[in-house]
């Protein structure tokens, strides 16, 4: 399953699956949101970004709870995820991924999302993304990981760098 494209006028939905959103991380995801709502695309957050209840971030029913609220919600185009952190994997046995199949849209995060996002490619099929966290866009000192994401999740080009590039693994 390949989610769709983003088009202006879409809506993006930010939540926190590892840690919580801090406040000194609060202006660097306001600071996103604002590169974002300037290209015409707009951006909302779960309810558990700022929840704490573990020291570390949410319970992992409530980081559950707000991805799949946003799998579910039909004015949600796209998930990002706020940051990376640890035990990500603790909300496996809540996500609803008949939900998911149900409503595929993009999902993208790295570090210790990528857990998530693998279990759900694996549980549903849905192509997910690793790639930058939603404040990892306004921490950058360039503007490559916007451009990417621009450029894979709005024009849909799949591409690695530029053309003529060799990268080696």
């Amino acid at each position: 399953m390949i989610p769709n494209k983003l088009k202006k006028g879409d809506t993006i939905e930010v939540i926190a699956p590892s840690n919580a959103v801090s406040k000194d991380d609060e202006k660097f995801l306001k600071e996103t949101e604002k590169k974002f709502n300037k290209y015409g695309i707009n951006v909302i957050y779960g309810k558990n970004i700022y929840s704490n209840l573990l020291g570390y971030g949410a319970s992992p029913r409530e980081k559950a709870q707000d991805l799949n609220e946003a799998f579910g919600r039909k004015d949600v185009q796209a998930i990002f995820c706020a940051k990376g952190g640890e035990n990500s994997n603790t909300i496996f046995e809540y996500i609803d991924y008949e939900l998911i199949k149900k409503n595929p849209k993009i999902i993208c995060g790295y570090s210790d999302i990528t857990s998530i996002t693998n279990m759900i490619t694996e549980k549903t099929g849905l192509i997910t993304f690793s790639g930058t966290n939603f404040k990892t866009i306004a921490t950058d000192e360039t503007d490559f990981s916007y451009k990417q994401a621009l450029s894979r999740f709005v024009d849909g080009n799949l591409e690695f760098g530029p053309e003529n590039e060799e990268y080696i693994t």
